[in-house]
């Protein structure tokens, strides 16, 4: 009796760990059937709402054909894999095929939904959604959405290696309103690239978004909001998004690294809003954003390549390249703390001039804003460093630069500005410009900076270099659009000719990755005193 017991109790667990094993499950939209079981080739699944439907256990994947188009969405809901075995959507090769499976979303809100999920891994896919719904209702459209509905805590969210493109709520040839550029983030329906959207009171830690392609959206390439902790976001690239590149609100410990940002702000297609900066951050602690190309963004406000709005600290701008970017280079907006941009080479930017019915925001290579809000009493940025970077704007355009009354504690040193033409002040124009007149700005390191004219800063801004340098760097290739090209030849001129970067006056943090720096933008070692600039000279 006790021997058939064992047996009984011996066959119990075996099957309990066989139905316990991971499996892989099969999607073929060509020879699939949703009658099969999905666990082979042979017996694989047709729809995305046989993936819908089914509750996968920690390990399982799901592999959709290469080469094939799947139309519908995939929605999931309360789906948990673990740390060690994250449920996993990507593909099987189907004969020589290398083309990535493509999810056509048109007709659907999203290509995948994600909603109250943790570990869990996307990878290797290409989603559409390209307009389809005639519901007249305002609504958002996303390639990939990750959001949540409920309190909690929520983990690891990965999405490797996929494309995104061509995603638009409304159908083709949809015309926007004339104002609904000059709203602060759009109120009409979007098409967006990756989402996530967190309910109040639910956290999400570890996500990592890394080398996609997402290209021609009608909102933001990435957007990022809620109480995220831990994000990476790493050598993705994206393309003529009609709103920004990537915006984050309400991330704790960032870094953005190696992503190439092109044509924010696009107005190439009449669905776009057409305004966007390259990489924006709100509400935001402890972000690193280096290593970064932004280029040419476009709209009649905002639209720089990289810029702090308020509500954040600790913010480190380093090591990019912007480019061509209308609404300017550096922008630190109020109530932002001990935030910085350093060692990044910024070409012909901030060239948008303001003009009634074109733009209502001059283009600054060099903006400090108190603004905290329309309607709102209007104070900081506190404590912004901003040092060995190198500035280069051509003959034709008007170099820009504004700093609010009510900033305090900046730093400005071992910069080259090197500014062909004429440069102006400007007033800060959120909304409605701050006052003009006199202000003493408290708590001031401006010294030791290298400009190509002394009429490169305007003596009407607020702030005045101490102790300023004149003189040609002598670039490699002034104008070119590589960063090699701003090397500087005339080493005796930049040469250790720095200065170690002290603490702003009352200030007792600091940046949160430290002041000192080992290597320049291009990865060169700084040895001794820092040079002048974003590069070292030999």
């Amino acid at each position: 009796m006790n021997t058939l017991k064992t047996v009984y109790t011996f066959a119990f667990f075996v099957l309990l760990s066989i139905s316990s094993f991971a499996k892989e499950y099969y999607v073929n939209a060509e020879t699939g059937s949703d009658k099969n079981n999905g666990t082979s080739p042979a017996t694989a699944w047709k729809s995305l709402k046989k993936v819908s439907d089914k509750n996968f256990k920690p390990g399982d994947q799901i592999l959709l054909a290469t080469g094939q188009i799947f139309f519908g969405s995939i929605q999931w809901n309360n789906q948990y894999g673990k740390k060690s075995k994250p449920i996993i959507i990507s593909s099987y090769t189907v004969g020589n095929s290398n083309v990535k499976p493509i999810i056509d979303a048109q007709n659907h809100l999203n290509g995948i939904k994600l909603e109250n999920c943790s570990f869990i891994t996307i990878n290797g896919l290409s989603i559409r959604a390209d307009g389809g719904n005639n519901n007249p209702k305002r609504g958002m459209r996303c390639g990939i959405l990750y959001t949540t509905n409920t309190g909690g805590s929520y983990n690891d969210i990965s999405i490797k290696n996929c494309t995104v493109k061509d995603v638009f709520f409304e159908n083709e040839n949809f015309e926007r309103g004339k104002d609904e550029v000059k709203t602060a983030n759009g109120t009409q329906s979007y098409g967006w690239g990756i989402r996530f959207l967190l309910s109040k009171n639910s956290k999400l830690k570890n996500v990592l978004i890394e080398s996609n392609e997402i290209e021609n959206v009608s909102h933001t390439g990435i957007k990022m909001k809620g109480n995220i902790d831990q994000l990476r976001i790493f050598g993705n690239k994206i393309f003529k998004t009609g709103g920004p590149g990537m915006q984050f609100s309400g991330i704790t410990n960032g870094h953005i690294k190696g992503n190439d940002i092109n044509y924010s702000g696009s107005k190439d297609d009449t669905r776009k809003w057409g305004r966007g900066s390259g990489m924006w951050t709100w509400g935001c602690d402890s972000i690193l954003i280096e290593h970064n190309s932004f280029r040419n963004a476009n709209g009649p406000a905002d639209s720089a390549g990289c810029h702090i709005d308020f509500n954040c600290k600790n913010i480190v701008v380093q090591y990019n390249l912007s480019e061509n970017n209308a609404g300017g280079f550096a922008e630190i907006l109020g109530n932002n703390w001990n935030c910085a941009y350093r060692y990044n080479v910024s070409i012909n930017d901030g060239h948008r001039i303001k003009k009634k019915g074109v733009a209502f925001q001059e283009g600054k290579i060099f903006w400090l804003s108190g603004f905290v809000g329309k309607d709102r009493q209007r104070h900081g940025p506190y404590n912004s460093y901003f040092y060995n970077n190198t500035i280069y704007v051509k003959s034709d355009i008007i170099a820009k630069m504004a700093v609010s009354k009510v900033a305090e504690g900046v730093l400005i040193t071992n910069n080259i500005f090197y500014i062909e033409g004429d440069s102006k002040a400007v007033l800060g124009d959120q909304y409605k410009p701050q006052e003009a007149g006199e202000a003493d700005i408290p708590n001031v390191i401006f010294q030791n900076n290298l400009f190509l004219k002394a009429s490169n800063w305007p003596k009407s801004v607020l702030i005045q270099d101490e102790a300023p340098v004149f003189g040609n760097p002598g670039f490699f290739n002034p104008g070119g659009s590589k960063i090699t090209d701003y090397t500087p030849i005339n080493v005796n001129l930049i040469k250790n000719k720095g200065i170690d970067i002290p603490m702003v006056p009352g200030d007792k943090k600091g940046l949160i990755y430290g002041l000192k720096v080992e290597k320049d933008i291009l990865g060169n070692e700084i040895n001794g005193k820092p040079d002048m600039g974003a590069i070292e000279v030999n």
